[in-house]
């Protein structure tokens, strides 16, 4: 083994410039591939024959639209100091809301009126509204998020609270500069320690 080594290191020296080109050739192909590959990834799987993907299966044939990952949100009232969720103002703010959630996406599963579904806490100052979606956080697109953060700032404005909460507002991270620039720096080091030996 030795022997093949030091032959390879006396080849690559005496040909440096053309084993150096190759190395930069190398290099251009390999990030020409990295930055033109697809970058369509997925956050479902599944197992078929599992009891969890049979569960699935059911979950997506008992309730056709929603989706067994889909993403969730939840809209989170609360009335101003003195009022309540129920009474007639707040009331038909929410209601309003849930109308126009219903309507704002065609990603939308379902959203639950939390009049309807006894949402209510025992004092009536918080009620939540539940959103379920038919596609992933990673798929929802701008505009529904949109809707659902704009739903939110219409009952702000009537004097409730609101906090929204669930993965449908997560967003999938972009590749930044700063990785981009750490792999130059690191192929850079690399090409000068593999060189130097």
């Amino acid at each position: 083994m030795a022997t093949f080594l030091y032959k390879l290191g006396r080849l690559t020296f005496r040909r440096r410039r053309f084993v150096a080109l190759i190395w930069v050739a190398l290099l251009a192909v390999a990030g020409i591939g990295a930055a033109t590959a697809p970058a369509a990834t997925s956050s479902s799987f599944s197992i078929p024959g599992t009891e969890a993907q049979r569960a699935f299966d059911l979950l997506d044939q008992r309730n056709p639209g929603t989706s067994a990952d889909g993403a969730t949100a939840r809209v989170v009232f609360k009335a101003p100091e003195g009022e309540k969720v129920t009474d007639p103002a707040n009331k038909s703010e929410i209601t309003g809301i849930v109308k126009e959630l219903e309507t704002g996406s065609k990603q939308i599963a379902s959203v639950v009126d939390p009049f309807a579904a006894q949402a209510v806490s025992q004092n009536g100052s918080t009620a939540y509204i539940s959103v379920s979606y038919q596609v992933s956080s990673m798929e929802l697109t701008d505009a529904t998020r949109e809707s659902l953060e704009e739903a939110g700032k219409d009952a702000q404005k009537s004097g409730m609270k609101v906090e929204i909460g669930g993965d449908a507002l997560q967003v999938m991270p972009h590749t930044g500069t700063a990785e981009i620039i750490g792999v130059v720096i690191a192929a850079i080091v690399l090409v000068i320690t593999f060189g130097s030996l």
